[in-house]
């Protein structure tokens, strides 16, 4: 007896691609559209049975970690800059 292959939720594959490409091609962006696409998919998938539930919650995991990263990031950049022109300013 054969079964049916459950078909893969197609925002699932997109929310991981976008997940992968965020560090890639398109960061921020890329994430941003990683996390919304992957909560669709898995309000899909939740309520149609289809698969690629996995899919859809690496491409948020990736998203979401993008957008850490990117903030830790851009907090050490202010702090630097910050440190550079108040070491200018009592230097003068």
């Amino acid at each position: 007896m054969a079964y049916a292959e459950r078909p893969t939720n197609t925002l699932a594959v997109v929310s991981l691609v976008l997940g992968i490409a965020s560090y890639v091609v398109l960061p921020l962006v890329g994430a941003v559209a990683a996390i919304i696409t992957g909560h669709m998919a898995r309000g899909q998938i939740s309520r149609t049975g289809e698969g690629g539930s996995g899919m859809a919650l690496a491409g948020l995991i990736l998203g979401y970690l993008h957008l850490v990263l990117a903030a830790i990031l851009i907090a050490l950049v202010l702090i630097v800059v910050i440190g550079i022109v108040a070491t200018r300013q009592s230097s003068s």
